[in-house]
């Protein structure tokens, strides 16, 4: 069946990478009405799908240590959201979380993903609860990894503020800026740096005001509560982004699984890999024995 909004006459500038392990790697550029939209997808494609949404002022490649530990059993499957890394910013500069959820919805839609796993990470946990929010049918499961539950958590950044007035900032400037997305002493990775300079003021101040209205609105654990969704929490304990004691916070929907990884800070995707994957894939393995027809 075809999916219901997509669209094959709206083309996908396509780019495959084939490795000598018999993995392939797709690049995509999706041509949607309000903005074209990157995509990248790992692993055998009819294997169950995992789809991976960064954070704000970053990019997909901030899962780049995770997916070869993902890929093996799963179609990995990363987006870039509006405004960042190779996605072009939202026509009309919407960057309001269900607006992006609904990008999100067409390019899946796109690329014909019926069910998916949807992993989020920081800001990205909001896109996928609002993914799941408005595809229930979709989302089969959530997974959110130092995503802040509601705004009594954040911790509040010291002085590193950047002035619209000299932008691009410098490298040095970034690495202020993203010094508390990692546990104290982590180096902030060349590929971050490059990504947050690549993007405009605009976009980054604007996807980050998105998620706070999101919060506002409503606590992520009461959006979740709602949903019914079978749900993993994953915390670092060093996290200097969101009070790592929050995780408790999701506690209160049925059934969720909160995981607090000691030693790790806001970013266990590039800090922890190993013991990230290993969380995501037990979680995977349990949802696929509960289902219906597992042996």
């Amino acid at each position: 069946m075809t999916p219901p909004d997509r669209n094959p006459h709206v083309n996908a500038d396509r780019n495959p990478h084939v490795h000598g392990d018999g993995g392939t790697t797709e690049d995509a550029i999706l041509h949607l009405e309000h903005g074209d939209i990157h995509v990248r997808q790992d692993g055998p494609r009819d294997a169950p799908t995992l789809l991976l949404i960064h954070g704000s002022a970053t990019s997909s490649r901030s899962w780049d240590a995770l997916v070869p530990l993902l890929a093996a059993s799963h179609h990995v499957l990363r987006i870039d959201l509006p405004g960042h890394g190779r996605s072009a910013e939202p026509v009309g500069g919407d960057y309001a979380i269900p607006e992006q959820a609904r990008r999100i919805s067409t390019a899946l839609d796109r690329l014909g993903v019926e069910h998916a796993i949807v992993v989020g990470h920081s800001s990205g946990g909001y896109a996928a609860t609002a993914l799941a929010e408005q595809r229930p049918d979709l989302v089969t499961a959530l997974v959110l990894i130092s995503t802040g539950p509601s705004m009594d958590a954040f911790i509040a950044p010291g002085p590193t503020a950047m002035d619209p007035a000299q932008w691009p900032p410098t490298d040095e400037q970034i690495r202020q800026f993203a010094s508390t997305g990692f546990r104290p002493g982590h180096p902030v990775p060349p590929e971050l740096v490059e990504d947050l300079r690549g993007m405009t003021y605009r976009a980054v101040t604007a996807a980050m005001q998105a998620s706070t209205a999101y919060l506002n609105q409503k606590a992520l654990p009461d959006r979740l509560m709602a949903l019914g969704k079978p749900l993993l929490v994953i915390f670092g304990d060093q996290d200097r982004r969101w009070r790592p004691s929050s995780a408790a916070d999701y506690r209160v929907v049925p059934g969720a699984k909160v995981e607090l990884l000691p030693g790790a800070g806001h970013t266990p995707i590039l800090e922890e890999p190993p013991r990230t994957a290993a969380l995501l894939l037990t979680f995977a393995e349990t949802l696929a024995a509960q289902e219906p027809d597992a042996t």
